[in-house]
């Protein structure tokens, strides 16, 4: 997503949407007499999924079978690397 760009003034007189747009995702680069000073940037959040949904979304997957997977993985990553030296 692209920052917006907005004035001091604007940070100052416009900040309810400011912030809701925040809350959204939206970056912002503050500025004063045209001179980018500061960007607002929105904090990660955890988001968490509720186990009943995860569960429905994993229930028609197919099972995993641990040593095919063990075994494509030792067939593509190199496992003979001395740490020691």
């Amino acid at each position: 997503m692209v920052a917006e760009y907005i004035t001091q003034r604007e940070l100052r007189n416009d900040s309810g949407r400011i912030m809701r747009a925040l809350y959204d995702g939206q970056t912002f680069v503050v500025t004063r007499r045209s001179e980018p000073v500061g960007e607002l940037r929105p904090l990660r959040r955890h988001r968490f999924v509720d186990v009943r949904v995860a569960l429905a979304t994993f229930a028609s997957a197919p099972p995993l079978d641990g040593a095919a997977l063990r075994r494509d993985l030792d067939s593509v990553v190199d496992q003979g690397v001395d740490l020691d030296g």
